[in-house]
């Protein structure tokens, strides 16, 4: 097919991912172009390890396959050809060491897909996802807001078939599917394996999930495209994944089980719900890995939503000081960093995105005990601005940048993290290198 000069690569038919990888596991994802069954090849090059699976994709199902992936080769690069009918993808992932494996990691991360207009550009693609394959990441966390699918996608430059709101099962499959298709995108998925959650525009704007109505449909579509390896519960989020001896990272679940944002902020508010906090409160703790990552999908430190409905964990002004009353959920995060400062852990770095600005911030809300929070996104929603952080956290921006897209990238070495933040063309914003305690 010959491209007219700036116009929009064709959307692929046959649509694949490797999400949830462990050492010796992975989730092989799938959309077939029409009804049928589909046929999975798999192997590691240089070993006699391979295997022929098939799967059968129905319209119930909007023709998705999810194949678990067992017994596979801890710390092992891996090839994979998924067919249908004359239609082939391959792609490739790399599986996790074993948690005694001091291997080196590197993952990117942002968030915010689709919003604000920012849709698929009718003579393009959405070339971040270049930029970021340039990284050969092992991994890349997308920290929420997967799509808009409460924002029409209704700009004349954009490709049609995202101009709605979703409400119905059947729309939210859509909005996600229309990310998907996207070539740059697409080309990205076959080769980095992913690991999401969810944020409110995947529903609606600023929800809770305990008085969403649309909140179940929200929750099914993003499972069906984004699967979650997180225990016998089919609709649990939050889950732990283990890369090596340097790493753990602990995936939040911040809209299913949070109480209505518009209540005061007290120790009876919850953003993680009673199952959730009590995971992350013994698991964190008890990592042995050197670093423990934990995504956020909304920022500790930064205030959004309205002073009378707070939408994030934090409550304070437009100056960043604590208002007489608030209605964020600071009473539940720091109850949970005093906790995390009690039991003694250390190393601790949370990943978030939501705000559209990228920024790096060191936090030390007590004077014998600090961590980091690294802020990346949009990856193609309205740019936004950095603004005064919550000083309950004892705050200092290291960089700030708005008016632009872009992601982060963390490399985990033995001897040091290092983050940068860089743009969608690839330059690198900002780099910063700390040394474990």
């Amino acid at each position: 097919m010959v491209l007219l000069a700036g116009a929009a690569p064709p959307a692929p038919r046959l649509l694949v991912s490797v999400t949830e990888v462990r050492p010796t596991a992975a989730i092989l994802w799938a959309r077939a172009a029409q009804p049928g069954p589909v046929t999975i090849e798999i192997d590691a090059p240089g070993t006699a390890s391979s295997r022929s699976v098939s799967a059968q994709a129905t319209a119930a199902d909007d023709l998705i396959v999810r194949v678990p992936l067992d017994g596979l080769a801890p710390a092992t690069r891996h090839r994979y050809r998924v067919g249908q009918d004359g239609e082939r993808v391959d792609g490739g992932f790399t599986t996790a060491p074993l948690p005694d494996d001091p291997a080196p990691v590197t993952f990117v991360w942002s968030g915010d897909l689709g919003g604000g207009g920012r849709c698929r550009p009718a003579r393009g693609e959405y070339g971040i996802f270049r930029a970021m394959m340039r990284r050969a990441a092992d991994f890349f966390v997308f920290a929420g807001d997967t799509t808009y699918a409460d924002v029409a996608c209704n700009k004349p430059d954009t490709i049609p078939g995202a101009n709605f709101r979703a409400t119905t099962l059947a729309e939210f499959r859509a909005r996600h599917r229309y990310n998907r298709e996207d070539p740059a995108f697409h080309a990205f998925l076959r080769q980095t394996p992913v690991y999401a959650t969810w944020d409110d525009h995947d529903v609606r704007n600023d929800f809770a999930g305990t008085t969403e109505p649309l909140m179940p449909l929200g929750r099914q579509a993003f499972l069906e495209y984004w699967p979650a390896a997180a225990g016998d519960d089919p609709t649990r989020i939050y889950r732990s994944v283990r890369w090596g001896r340097l790493l753990e990272m602990f995936i939040l679940d911040t809209r299913q089980y949070r109480s209505d944002n518009r209540l005061p902020d007290s120790s009876r508010k919850t953003m993680l719900g009673a199952a959730q906090r009590r995971w992350l409160l013994e698991a964190v703790p008890a990592s042995t890995a050197t670093w423990k990552v934990v995504v956020s999908s909304v920022t500790l430190s930064v205030p959004t939503g309205r002073p009378e409905r707070r939408d994030g964990w934090s409550s304070a002004n437009i100056l960043g000081l604590a208002p007489a009353a608030g209605t964020g959920f600071a009473t539940e995060r720091d109850a949970i960093l005093r906790e995390f400062r009690l039991r003694g852990v250390r190393n601790l770095v949370v990943v978030a995105a939501d705000v559209h600005h990228a920024e790096i911030v060191r936090h030390q809300p007590y004077r014998d005990w600090e961590f980091h929070e690294f802020i990346a996104g949009p990856l193609s929603a309205s740019p936004g601005r950095p603004r005064p952080l919550d000083e309950r956290l004892g705050p200092r921006t290291l960089f700030a940048q708005g008016s632009l897209f872009n992601f982060g990238e963390v490399v985990v070495e033995p001897a040091q993290l290092t983050v940068r933040l860089i743009d969608e063309h690839g330059a690198v914003l900002f780099t910063h290198t700390i040394a474990p305690e």
